[in-house]
C-alpha cells in the first residue's frame, strides 16, 4: 500500500480577517460544511486553501459524523449546510435517506469502486487506519501497548480513551476493529461488546468529539484513533508520540463527502467539492498523513514517516455497506450493555 505523510503545509490555519469574511459574503461565495473541524485531518489547512484558491469561506465546524447526520435530518425541509463530511457509513446512510444529492466532481471516476456511490451521492476523499494514538510521556513508565488486549491490564487504568461509538464514526470504526480482532464480524458484535465491557473496568475516557489536544496534553494517554492524528503529533508537536497498529489487526476506512440536497449555496458547494477532489486538494490531505482517495505517487522519504508496510498488512478493508447496516444496532447494544 502507499503511505502518506507530511509534505509541508502548516497544520493550523489562521482565521480570515473580518473584512475578508464580509467581502466574501457579499459576493455570495461563502458556504457551510458540516463536520469540518480544524484539529481533525488538517481541515485547518484545507479550509485555508479553499479560501485562498477558490475564494470560498467555510466556517470551522466541530460536529462529529452522528451529529452531522442528525442535523441534516432536522433541517431536511430547510437545509443550512451545503456540503457534509463524515465516516463512510454515515455517508451511505445520508444517501439512503435522501439528505444529499448526486454530484460527481472531476476526478470522481478515479476513486476505486466500493468507495463511492455510483450516482455520486457520497464519495471518499481520504483514508485512515485505526490504531492507538499514544502519548508515551503520559504513560507513567508503563510500556507502550501493542495489542487491544493490553489495554485491559491494570497498568493502563484510567489511561485509555475512545470516542463514543454510538455517536462518533471513529468510535464505531474502533469498535469494528476490536470486534474483528477478537473473532467477530459485521453480523456478530458479541466480541466487541465483551471487550468494551471488560475495558470499562479500567475506567476509560469516552469523549464525543475529536480529542487530539487532550492526547497531546497528556489528559488521554492512549486514544483509539487514526494513524494520521498520531503521526501529526509525532512530527509536529512537542513530546513523545507513537502510532501503534494493534497486534491483532485493524481496519482501514475512508471518510467521504456529499453535496447536501437542496443546499442554499449548491453551486458554491460544488466548487468546494471540485477543489477537494482536485490534485491540489488531494495533496493537502497528504500534509495530514492521509491517503487521498485518488492515486498519488509518494517519494520514499515521505513513506518512511509511516510504520513499515508489513505492519499495515494487518489492516483490512471491510464491506462498508454492511458496516453501515450494523452501525445502529451496535450503537444500541453499546448504550444498553456497556455505557
Amino acid at each position: 500500500m502507499k503511505h502518506i505523510a507530511l509534505a509541508g503545509l502548516a497544520a493550523t490555519a489562521l482565521a480570515a480577517p473580518l473584512t475578508t469574511t464580509f467581502a466574501t459574503s457579499a459576493q455570495a461565495e461563502d458556504a457551510i460544511c458540516y463536520n469540518c473541524p480544524p484539529q481533525w485531518a488538517d481541515w485547518a489547512s484545507m479550509l485555508e486553501a479553499i479560501e485562498t484558491e477558490i475564494g470560498v469561506s467555510l466556517p470551522h465546524d466541530n460536529k462529529n459524523s452522528g451529529q452531522t447526520f442528525a442535523q441534516l435530518v432536522a433541517e431536511k425541509e430547510n437545509p443550512v449546510a451545503d456540503v457534509a463530511y463524515y465516516g463512510v457509513t454515515t455517508g451511505i446512510k445520508a444517501g439512503k435517506e435522501g439528505l444529499v444529492e448526486a454530484y460527481k466532481p472531476e476526478g470522481f471516476d478515479e476513486i476505486p469502486e466500493g468507495l463511492k456511490d455510483p450516482e455520486g451521492k457520497w464519495f471518499a476523499v481520504h483514508y485512515g487506519t485505526i490504531g492507538f494514538f499514544v502519548n508515551v510521556d503520559a504513560l507513567g513508565g508503563a510500556p507502550v501497548p501493542q495489542c487491544f488486549a493490553d489495554l485491559k491490564k491494570p497498568e493502563y487504568q484510567g489511561m485509555v480513551g475512545y470516542l463514543d461509538p454510538s455517536s462518533a464514526f471513529v468510535g464505531y470504526a474502533g469498535a469494528v476493529a476490536a470486534n474483528l480482532a477478537f473473532g467477530g464480524d459485521l453480523q456478530n458484535f458479541d466480541p466487541a461488546i465483551q471487550y468494551f465491557s471488560e475495558l470499562a473496568e479500567n475506567s476509560p475516557i469516552v469523549p464525543k468529539q475529536t480529542s487530539f489536544a487532550r492526547v497531546v496534553s497528556g489528559e488521554i494517554p492512549i486514544l483509539f484513533d487514526y494513524d494520521f492524528n498520531a503521526y501529526r503529533a509525532k512530527y509536529e508537536e512537542d513530546g513523545n508520540f507513537e502510532f501503534v497498529l494493534p497486534c491483532e489487526g485493524s481496519v482501514r476506512v475512508p471518510y467521504v463527502m456529499s453535496l447536501v440536497a437542496n443546499a442554499p449555496h449548491s453551486e458554491t458547494g460544488k466548487k468546494v467539492l471540485d477543489f477537494i477532489l482536485s490534485d491540489k486538494g488531494q495533496a493537502i490531505w497528504t500534509n495530514a498523513y492521509l491517503q487521498p482517495s485518488r492515486p498519488v505517487e509518494l517519494p520514499a522519504e515521505v513513506a518512511e514517516k509511516f510504520l513499515p508496510a508489513s505492519d499495515y498488512e494487518r489492516a483490512q478493508a471491510v464491506d462498508y455497506a454492511e458496516m453501515e447496516k450494523a452501525q445502529a444496532g451496535f450503537g444500541e447494544r453499546y448504550l444498553n450493555e456497556v455505557k
